[in-house]
């Protein structure tokens, strides 16, 4: 395996650097989207999983419990969250397969940025995001689901699930690289199981006994979820508390704190791998 790599920029200005670091970024960027040519299985698996999960939900075992009116409303939203959290394996494995192969070592010994390799594998984590996202809205509109607010409002919902999608990625590499080998991948995936389904995204916090429903609308998956319904005008089975009445704002806020915790914390990880 190669990739084309440039030399390291001399000191010629902030300009200079910031254009080494764009296209040392956009080679690794590049690298992973060619993984995706080469292994079409695994793309594809992580698109229908989550398609798997909402017509699972939808037709067999029944989402949207404590909701009244046309439950799709309520669950295709939710299910466009936990396709944000969920996925993260394949990300996951990739970091620890490069690492196991020597791959980052290799890079690292290149003149090139070293940031250029968490730029490259987030960059291309997130436009599969944007793929998942619009494969997941197509099937929820067959289904029945609609949005009602606009198209502003929309892309508001999509920004802000996107968002989740960052913050929930740059754990995962965190994760990744203190697993190191891919068959730890496995162990550290399931602790996103009861993030995603310990949240509101199949039923509402109204429906749940008391102390579960208010520990589920403190989920940040939470938050997003109950935030995009606001947006795209679905019902979204409001319980009147202060962290549904505030959503929005935490479907900022938990994001970015989570960011602030694993990007250091993933820099530092990658700074010291070969030391």
């Amino acid at each position: 395996m190669s990739a084309a790599t440039t030399a390291v920029p001399g000191p010629d200005g902030a300009a200079s650097r910031l254009g080494w670091a764009l296209a040392d970024s956009w080679t690794m960027t590049r690298r992973e989207l060619a993984h995706w040519a080469r292994q079409p299985v695994a793309v594809l698996v992580n698109l229908v999983f989550p398609v798997m999960l909402l017509l699972m939900f939808t037709y067999l075992v029944g989402g949207g419990r404590g909701v009244s009116g046309d439950p799709t409303e309520y669950l295709v939203p939710g299910m466009l969250a936990l396709t944000m959290a969920f996925g993260l394996e394949a990300t996951m494995l990739a970091v620890t397969q490069d690492l196991g192969k020597g791959v980052i070592d290799r890079f690292r010994s290149m003149p090139m940025v070293p940031g250029a390799v968490l730029v490259g594998r987030s960059a291309a984590d997130m436009l599969q995001s944007v793929l998942s996202l619009a494969v997941m809205t197509g099937v929820g509109y067959a289904v029945g689901w609609r949005w009602h607010n606009g198209a502003a409002a929309a892309l508001g919902a999509v920004g802000l699930l996107l968002l989740l999608r960052f913050a929930m990625l740059w754990a995962g590499i965190h994760l990744a690289m203190v697993a190191g080998r891919p068959e730890m991948v496995t162990a550290v995936q399931i602790l996103v199981w009861p993030v995603g389904f310990l949240s509101n995204v199949f039923a509402t916090p109204a429906s749940m006994p008391g102390w579960l429903g208010a520990v589920v609308e403190w989920n940040p998956m939470s938050a997003t979820a109950t935030a995009v319904r606001e947006l795209f005008g679905n019902h979204g089975g409001a319980t009147g508390s202060w962290a549904a009445e505030h959503a929005e704002l935490l479907a900022v806020l938990w994001p970015v704190a989570i960011i602030a915790v694993f990007f250091p914390l993933a820099v530092r990880k990658f700074a010291r791998l070969s030391r």
